[in-house]
């Protein structure tokens, strides 16, 4: 078995490469002595039209602090779906938690099933705190799965169980955002599982601080017609995710899916929340999946 020491070593090695670093170190010594507008000419080439994240989740071969310093690299600076135990290190290089995460139990026992009311109800109130006392916005929530019910009985169920930390979060200026999932390959069951069922939701609801996150990648699976539905119901839309079908690959040409024109359509609305990449980087080193992740920001950059 390698040295766990010398594998980080030869990881950071590789990451410093991708970016055309002599060393890590001296590009946290540069990320933390600038501020985020005149920090590299990566960052200045970026349009400004699209606020882009990436999920740190889809890039866990590196350590939370080596992913802040690719982001802040590759000019842009939030990442998605990190908990209150590892903010002090985005804080730390200037990268804003743009989905927070942690107040759920898991992605199945979620808001649609008011057996899991409780202990979701007491999680989030606590995270709404946390949200918004560390200076965040967004928190991510979960329907859950059905378990028998039907759509009507989950919208029923989701709507009293939100009523009661919506006031709590519109107080504290947290909102919750609901992630859309495909029940056709990767959550078979999930109650959320189609725009139409969210956005019913959401006007059950009637808050500003309650919507939708549109996986594009799930809703592609689940019902297509993505540019339309963006168009006729982005107000109900308060974080886009981004992923390659089939596979959760690269946004590339190899895939059904034309970012380029999605992200215009994305624009076009007057969006002003964060898109974050949530692919699968596909390719064989770390120095080459670093490029993908840069590749798609260029894409979704219009």
């Amino acid at each position: 078995m390698s040295n766990p020491l010398d594998r980080r070593a030869l990881l950071r090695g590789a990451v410093a490469s991708a970016l055309g670093l002599s060393s890590l170190a001296a590009l946290g010594t540069k990320a933390q002595s600038t501020t985020p507008s005149t920090q590299n000419t990566s960052q200045a080439a970026l349009k400004g039209n699209i606020r882009h994240s990436v999920a740190r989740w889809t890039f866990n071969f590196l350590t939370l602090e080596e992913l802040s310093l690719v982001v802040r690299r590759l000019g842009f600076s939030a990442i998605d779906l990190v908990g209150p135990n590892e903010w002090h290190i985005l804080k730390q290089h200037g990268v804003d938690s743009s989905m927070c995460n942690g107040a759920e139990l898991n992605l199945e026992d979620g808001w649609g099933d008011s057996q899991f009311h409780q202990p979701l109800i007491e999680r989030y109130r606590e995270h709404i705190d946390l949200v918004a006392d560390a200076g965040y916005k967004n928190l991510i929530c979960f329907s859950g799965n059905k378990r028998g019910a039907d759509p009507e009985a989950g919208l029923k169920q989701a709507t009293k169980g939100l009523k009661k930390i919506l006031a709590q979060a519109e107080k504290r200026g947290v909102v919750l955002q609901m992630e859309l999932f495909n029940s056709k390959v990767d959550h078979p069951d999930y109650f959320a599982d189609n725009s139409a069922w969210g956005i019913e939701l959401c006007k059950r609801l009637d808050s500003p601080n309650f919507k939708l996150l549109y996986d594009i990648y799930h809703m592609q699976i689940s019902e297509g017609d993505i540019i339309r539905t963006i168009q006729n119901h982005h107000q109900y839309f308060g974080h886009y995710h981004t992923a390659g079908v089939p596979g959760r690959n690269e946004i590339d040409d190899t895939q059904e899916l034309y970012y380029p024109a999605i992200a215009r359509a994305i624009q076009a609305t007057g969006f002003t929340g964060y898109v974050a990449q949530e692919f699968m980087p596909n390719r064989a080193t770390t120095a080459e999946k670093i490029e993908s992740l840069q590749a798609a920001i260029r894409i979704c950059d219009v």
